[in-house]
């Protein structure tokens, strides 16, 4: 019977992570991402699964997946046979490396955490790189509804006290989840709970601040794009935009009346 039910698990995981016929965007290529990202890096990935229609929907955010850029160097010493230099925790394969080719066409943005050490960076990379193989966590995503649109309805700083955050199994993550607790395990802020006022001058950089984890099963995608921690990467930008070479096909700019 187990092993039915695993069967039927990975059946509708496969379906939940089949792409929709939407048209792909023309996002930068493969080459211009490799000359920006350094490892540490995560990729926002706006998705295009039936799983990405669920999560845009439950977080109010175009980005549906998340995915931590380790470096060809680092994947390879975790076993990477090609191009990978990515993990991240795919609905139906689990955690696992991929490549760039993995978000070709995908609305993409990579938020740069700032200030780590070299140490913290590979800290980082083996705390993801030791749950290659884990499943993915679908009871996660039915958790993260009812934290968001919960029934009957419950002001948010008791709904915690209500839910079971996630499986309760540590083998089992999603994209969001793992990417945060590795963050958390070095303890760099994704978007902490921090207490005491920030508006004076002399916390500008949070520093006199008393911070606490939140769980990390509660991290969406859209939360690394939020964070004041993260710097916000764009490859047409960081490549040297002019707006001036742009090619239009209207001579002129349309007249106001």
């Amino acid at each position: 019977m187990k092993a039915v039910l695993h069967r039927m698990g990975y059946m509708m995981s496969c379906w939940l992570s089949c792409p929709r016929h939407d048209k792909l965007s023309a996002g930068p290529s493969n080459e211009q991402l490799a000359s920006l990202l350094q490892p540490g890096d995560v990729l926002l990935v706006e998705g295009s699964s039936r799983l990405s229609v669920v999560i845009q929907y439950l977080t109010q955010s175009s980005w549906s997946h998340a995915a931590l850029y380790l470096g060809a160097d680092q994947a390879r010493r975790l076993g990477a046979q090609g191009e990978e230099c990515f993990i991240e925790a795919d609905v139906a394969e689990g955690v696992r490396l991929v490549g760039l080719d993995e978000f070709q066409g995908c609305h993409l943005r990579i938020c740069r955490p700032v200030g780590l050490h070299d140490s913290e960076i590979a800290a980082l990379m083996a705390y993801v790189g030791q749950r290659l193989g884990q499943r993915y966590d679908l009871h996660n995503i039915v958790d993260l509804g009812r934290y968001f649109f919960p029934l009957p309805p419950v002001p948010q700083r008791f709904r915690k006290r209500f839910l079971t955050l996630g499986s309760g199994d540590p083998t089992r993550a999603i994209c969001s989840t793992l990417i945060a607790q590795a963050f958390q395990s070095v303890f760099y802020p994704v978007l902490p709970i921090e207490e005491g006022d920030a508006s004076s001058a002399s916390k500008a950089d949070g520093s006199d601040q008393l911070m606490t984890q939140r769980h990390y099963s509660l991290f969406t995608p859209r939360d690394f794009d939020l964070s004041p921690y993260f710097d916000i990467i764009k490859p047409r930008l960081a490549n040297g935009f002019d707006p001036h070479r742009l090619h239009w096909r209207e001579a002129k700019a349309p007249s106001l009346t």
